[in-house]
C-alpha cells in the first residue's frame, strides 16, 4: 500500500467488521471496566507489550488508531501519543537521561529544547554539548558516556540538512540511540527510521492536524528502542484527549494534498522573491545554493511551506518588523502547518554557529491561499520599506 493509500485506509477501527462508520469512533472513557479481576489483571499485563484497553490515560480505541497510522506512515513498530510536541521531545530527554550522562543535540534543533536541557538536564548532572546543525562534526564529540543524539532536519528556521544514514552508522557503533525531530516532512516527505534513526519525533500540531486547532506530539520508535521507551510516558502520566486525537486522524486523510499544495504554492513564492533586491539569501532546501541540497534531494520525497529570507545590509530589524507588520495576508503568530499563511521576524537560536552579525531574518509558512494574492502581498510590503 503507498503511503497516499495509508493515510485513507489505516488507522479506521476494523474494516472486516460488516457494518461500520466511514470514520474511527470516537471513544471519551477515563475508565474501563471488566467483567472480573482476572481480566483485569490479564489487561495490565497485556498493556507491556500491546495496544489494549485499560484505563483512558494509557490510550482509547480513537487514540490507538492514530498511534497505527503512524507507524504504518513512519515504518515504526510502537507509537506514543503527547499533549504538544515538546513535551514528546522532553520525554525522548528524560527517557535517556541519568547522572554523568552526555547528549548530543544538533545546532539547528526547536529552541526550547535549550530551555529544557539549561533548566532540567544540567541540574540532573546530564552534559550536553551542541553538534554543528549538519553534525558533521558528530564523530569528535562522541564520548563514551553519550546516551543520545537528538537532531533535526531540515534543522529549524534555517533548515540545514543531516546526512542521516551517515549520522547514524557513526551513532550505532557505538551504541547511541539516534533521534529526529521529524516535524518539518511530517512523517510524510521523510522517513528518517528507514534511514537508520531510532526515534522520529512529530509535532501533529503542525501538518498532520493542518487546521491549527489542535496540540499535539507523537513518538515513533523502532521495535528495539521501543524495548526502552514504552514505560516512562506511563509513569509521567502523559496522556491524550481523543477529542485531539480524532482532529488529528481527520486532518491526516488530506495530508498527501496539503503536502503538496503548501509545497507547490512554496515554490512559486521562492521564485519571486529571487527577483527581489532586497533579500540577500533565501533558505530553502530545493534550492541547489541551499547547502547539502543533494543530500536533500537524495532522502526526501518533498518540501512543506517554510521558506526563510534574510534582508541585504540596507535593512536592519526594524525594517523586517515594518515588512511583516504591512502584511495582509500573511498573520503573525507562532507555530506552522495549517491552511494560513505566517510571517514572523526570527533569529535563528544557535549555539555552534554564530548567526549574530547576519540578517535581519523572516520565516515564512506558505499557506493554501492563492499565490497570485500571496506575490501581491509581499510586493506591496517589500514596496513600504523599499532602500
Amino acid at each position: 500500500m503507498k503511503p497516499k493509500t495509508k493515510l485513507i485506509h489505516q488507522g479506521r477501527g476494523d474494516q472486516n467488521a460488516e457494518v461500520r462508520s466511514v470514520n474511527p469512533t470516537l471513544m471519551r472513557a477515563s475508565t474501563i471496566l471488566f467483567k472480573d479481576h482476572a481480566t483485569w489483571q490479564k489487561y495490565k499485563e497485556l498493556r507491556k507489550s500491546e495496544r489494549v484497553l485499560s484505563y483512558g490515560a494509557r490510550g482509547t480505541a480513537t487514540n490507538f488508531e492514530l498511534e497505527k497510522l503512524i507507524c504504518e506512515l513512519e515504518g515504526g513498530y510502537r507509537a506514543q501519543l503527547f499533549p504538544t510536541g515538546l513535551a514528546a521531545l522532553a520525554m525522548v530527554l528524560l527517557n535517556y537521561a541519568s547522572k554523568n550522562a552526555h547528549f548530543l543535540i544538533t545546532d539547528a534543533i526547536y529552541g526550547p529544547v535549550r530551555t529544557i536541557c539549561d533548566k532540567f538536564l544540567k541540574k540532573m548532572g546530564i552534559e550536553v554539548d551542541f553538534l554543528k546543525a549538519d553534525a558533521s562534526d558528530v564523530e569528535e564529540k562522541i564520548k563514551t558516556n553519550t546516551k543520545l543524539i537528538l537532531c533535526e532536519s531540515p534543522g529549524s528556521i534555517l533548515y540545514e540538512i543531516i546526512d542521516l544514514p551517515k549520522l547514524c552508522k557513526i551513532a550505532h557503533s557505538h551504541n547511541i540511540p539516534v533521534a529526529i525531530d521529524n516535524t518539518y516532512s511530517s512523517g510524510y516527505f521523510l522517513n528518517p527510521l528507514k534511514l537508520g534513526v531510532d526515534i522520529s519525533v512529530i509535532a501533529a500540531t503542525k501538518y498532520l492536524s493542518g487546521h491549527s486547532d489542535v496540540t499535539m506530539g507523537i513518538v515513533i520508535c523502532n521495535q528495539k528502542e521501543w524495548q526502552n521507551f514504552n514505560e516512562l510516558p506511563e509513569d509521567f502520566g502523559f496522556t491524550t484527549s481523543p477529542d485531539d486525537v480524532y482532529l488529528v486522524l481527520r486532518g491526516m486523510r488530506t495530508l498527501d494534498i496539503r503536502m503538496k499544495a503548501h509545497e507547490k504554492s512554496a515554490d512559486e513564492i521562492v521564485e519571486f522573491l529571487k527577483t527581489r533586491k532586497e533579500i540577500k539569501t533565501i533558505f530553502y532546501p530545493k534550492l541547489k545554493s541551499h547547502p547539502n541540497h543533494e543530500i536533500f534531494i537524495r532522502d526526501h520525497k518533498g518540501s512543506n511551506g517554510m521558506i526563510t529570507i534574510e534582508f541585504n545590509d540596507k535593512y536592519n530589524q526594524n525594517d523586517a518588523i515594518t515588512f511583516v507588520d504591512c502584511l495582509k495576508y500573511f498573520s503573525i503568530g507562532a507555530s506552522w502547518g495549517g491552511y494560513e499563511s505566517l510571517a514572523t521576524v526570527t533569529t535563528p537560536p544557535r549555539t555552534v554557529s554564530d548567526w549574530s552579525h547576519r540578517g535581519p531574518f523572516v520565516r515564512f509558512h506558505i499557506g493554501l491561499e492563492d499565490t497570485k494574492d500571496l506575490i501581491a502581498d509581499l510586493e506591496q510590503a517589500f514596496e513600504k520599506i523599499k532602500k
